[in-house]
């Protein structure tokens, strides 16, 4: 048996994408199999249209798999992704969790290692609070949060939040930046290893690469920019 992480995240105009492929790209560093998947937009096409950064990433991504709540089940580690929202997570992201009920009721989310990454406009946009807010929802599945923490040198040099990797965007829609891909990387490598670790002998060391929209061990991927 292998651990299995699925990083799920909505993002509007790439930010929030982007870091999600950095903690994938980390978890399968450290030898876990690894879930990529997108929640499902609920805008309309018409408000989509409105701003052409939202409609390029929404027809970029179109091919990565939607997340179902059999990823849920299939997960041993779940990452989370999503852009604030008055200091809560998108709207797109909760309408999926709040599906997890009969899981959730079959006690199939407790006792699984969770940690979560946001996007701001601004430094002061709820970043802390959106992942905060997540957090609400992993206590009541009974989960075990990992938060990075100031556990490496990497979290710092993205701006000190040891609540998750967060990424403030620029007017011009620039995505980000090294130093927060690095943190992410950071972030996937210690949710895949301390899940080895809570599994014990329940796992392999070798990882087993998955579907098309699965990412496997990336030697080195911990350290390297996007």
């Amino acid at each position: 048996m292998t651990v299995k992480v699925a990083v799920i995240y909505y993002s509007a105009t790439g930010s929030v994408h982007t870091l999600a492929e950095a903690v994938a790209e980390g978890a399968g560093s450290a030898g876990a199999v690894v879930r990529l998947r997108r929640v499902a937009e609920l805008a309309p096409d018409n408000a989509i249209d409105q701003n052409p950064q939202w409609r390029r990433h929404a027809d970029a991504t179109a091919s990565i798999a939607q997340a179902s709540l059999e990823d849920l089940a299939w997960a041993d580690a779940y990452a989370f992704g999503t852009p604030t929202r008055f200091g809560a997570p998108a709207a797109q992201l909760k309408q999926f969790i709040d599906q997890a009920g009969g899981l959730w009721r079959e006690g199939k989310l407790a006792n699984k290692p969770v940690t979560a990454f946001t996007s701001a406009f601004n430094r002061h946009g709820g970043s802390e609070a959106t992942i905060l807010s997540l957090s609400n929802v992993f206590y009541h599945w009974g989960s075990l949060i990992v938060p990075p923490g100031f556990t490496d040198p990497v979290v710092s040099a993205a701006g000190g939040n040891p609540y998750g990797t967060s990424h403030v965007a620029s007017p011009n829609g620039d995505g980000p930046d090294a130093a927060a891909l690095d943190a992410a990387r950071y972030q996937g490598l210690r949710l895949a290893t301390i899940t080895r670790q809570l599994l014990g002998d329940h796992v392999v060391a070798d990882a087993v690469v998955g579907d098309e929209n699965s990412h496997g061990a990336l030697a080195g991927a911990a350290s390297r920019t996007a």
